[in-house]
């Protein structure tokens, strides 16, 4: 089957399924609101889950550079939304990402595109954290990288205990940053306005 015929029928399907969901929450799925919804929502699931079917390593490495420097490398701000998977209701916020090179770096974009990755798909915040920092770990192999998540949760906002403002934080790290005054340096040069 060709890729086309494939996606075509995933959406397809993920729109039946929707429909199938619409009608159960007692809905009319012909009423012109809603005529088009269940092929909308299937696209926008696709979109939403786009970081399944990418390679957050190859990203990296098809951006790999030799460079002696070894000092920290910070890409803070980087925005993202994802879809927790106990309720697949948003979570977003801001990645910072710093790493101290080890002979080689990556394109700056790079670094975002993997947070983009891991974000596009069903998650929890803590092994989202996780799977940036191995990522860089495992592919530029540098003396140290960490990482910081701090997260809005709709699943807090919407349902269960309402509270509106309040913000997760979480954060992996290894090497060079296993020392207290590095990690320090890391977090006053991202909290610094």
């Amino acid at each position: 089957m060709n890729p086309e015929t494939e996606y075509r029928d995933g959406l397809d399907s993920l729109a039946s399924h929707y429909k199938d969901i619409l009608q159960l929450l007692g809905e009319d799925t012909e009423r012109e609101g809603l005529q088009k919804t269940p092929m909308r929502v299937a696209k926008a699931m696709q979109v939403l889950t786009r970081g399944y079917s990418m390679d957050a390593h190859k990203v990296l490495t098809d951006a790999l550079f030799k460079e002696d420097y070894s000092q920290m490398v910070i890409v803070k701000d980087i925005d993202f939304f994802s879809l927790c998977e106990h309720h697949m209701l948003p979570f977003y916020g801001k990645v910072h990402v710093a790493y101290i090179p080890n002979g080689c770096i990556t394109g700056l974009s790079k670094i975002a595109r993997v947070v983009d990755i891991y974000s596009h798909r069903l998650q929890v915040q803590e092994r989202m954290t996780l799977q940036i920092k191995e990522c860089i770990e495992q592919t530029l192999k540098p003396l140290g990288v960490m990482v910081v998540v701090e997260a809005r949760h709709m699943c807090m906002q919407m349902r269960g205990v309402e509270k509106q403002n309040s913000i997760t934080t979480t954060s992996e790290f290894c090497g060079a940053f296993n020392q207290a005054k590095t990690r320090e340096e890391f977090m006053n040069l991202i909290h610094h306005q």
